[in-house]
């Protein structure tokens, strides 16, 4: 398996959120937090502890977004 994205996950104090996630997404974020798991010789996260770094990431890399955020107002 190639090097997964996310890197280990910070603790950090939450802001608490309400999400409603597809099934199929659950299951995704399940079988990630076990490959994660398997990369970094940790046990697995709580499939809720990856969604912030993912969307962190998600939206790092997302150069329109950056760009946005970097203009002057």
């Amino acid at each position: 398996m190639s090097k997964l994205k996310l890197g280990p996950l910070e603790d950090d104090t939450p802001v608490k959120v309400t999400v409603d996630l597809p099934a199929a997404i659950h299951r995704d974020l399940v079988d990630y937090a076990k490959a994660l798991a398997a990369e970094s010789g940790a046990k697995p996260a709580e499939p809720v502890k990856l969604i912030a770094p993912m969307l962190s990431r998600f939206m790092a890399s997302d150069r329109g977004f950056v760009r946005g955020r970097k203009r002057p107002t």
